[in-house]
């Protein structure tokens, strides 16, 4: 059996600790940095955050929009970047919030997660909203793969709060998928692994007792759920306010940055990787 996503994060945390560098190629940022809005511009900016990134952090995170507006060019971009990752030590964490049923879940299983995957990485974000068993299927492949998932469960975009925090028996929805993703690690993780293979998908602006997620603050003893967290830097989180924000579950969380420090530009991203890597390391010290 391949090592385990989950085994895999606690290497990266061990090695380079907790802090995640989003790969977003807005537009914008493009032209901050003075490339093109062109496939060409996309596979600069992407190959330098991706140098970047190397040996500062243990996990990258490409949102996959911002090569699919490209077509696919666009895609041959995002190709070429997993491939690279892949000859590293990086903990490749694909943010295309896929979710299907039956054989078309299973398709994009073979694209993200197969053995032959063109877009080669660790993990995928899923959504379970056309049903939580819907991803059980794709699940049980990622634990003989040695890969992993992050489920939405409770998301940063205002629009997403009247269907997450909607009740069923008294349970959130929210809650009910990480109580589901907890159950699952319960069961799968290997032996003496801290995090499991599954994870959840909470945005780190949030006020996660509202969404019902008053568990998530008092952690878990064991094959603990791991948690990407965007929201840090441009979207309003700080870094140094993990334990606060996630109470005894920091020790779990994925914290992800992207345009805080892809703003600072080609010359200067380095320094802002490390700049925020202390942020975070003073943060969870304290």
């Amino acid at each position: 059996m391949p090592i385990s996503f989950g085994a895999k994060l606690e290497k990266a945390f061990a090695n380079y600790g907790q802090l995640c560098v989003g790969i977003d190629p807005h537009a914008s940022l493009l032209e901050d940095w003075g490339l093109a809005d062109n496939p060409a511009g996309l596979s600069e900016f992407s190959m330098r955050v991706l140098d970047a990134a190397v040996g500062r952090v243990g996990i990258i995170k490409p949102q996959v929009s911002f090569f699919e507006r490209f077509g696919s060019a666009g895609f041959a971009v995002l190709e070429d970047l997993a491939r690279r990752a892949a000859d590293t030590d990086l903990v490749v964490i694909m943010d295309a919030k896929r979710g299907d049923i039956g054989t078309t879940m299973d398709a994009y299983h073979k694209a993200w997660l197969g053995k032959n995957a063109p877009f080669v990485c660790d993990a995928l974000t899923v959504s379970p909203y056309l049903g939580f068993d819907s991803l059980k299927p794709m699940m049980s492949e990622c634990l003989e793969a040695g890969k992993g998932v992050f489920v939405l469960s409770a998301t940063s975009n205002p629009e997403g709060a009247a269907l997450q925090k909607a009740t069923i028996n008294s349970e959130t929805i929210a809650a009910s998928i990480w109580r589901s993703l907890a159950e699952l690690n319960a069961v799968t993780a290997g032996p003496g692994e801290h995090l499991g293979s599954f994870g959840a998908v909470l945005g780190a602006t949030l006020n996660l007792n509202s969404f019902g997620l008053h568990s998530v603050l008092d952690g878990q003893p064991a094959a603990a759920t791991p948690i990407l967290a965007p929201g840090f830097g441009a979207q309003g989180a700080e870094l140094a306010d993990s334990c606060r924000l996630f109470g005894l579950a920091s020790s779990q969380v994925i914290h992800s940055v992207s345009r805080s420090v892809l703003q600072a530009g080609p010359n200067s991203l380095a320094k802002a990787i490390d700049v925020s890597k202390a942020e975070l390391v003073a943060g969870l010290s304290n």
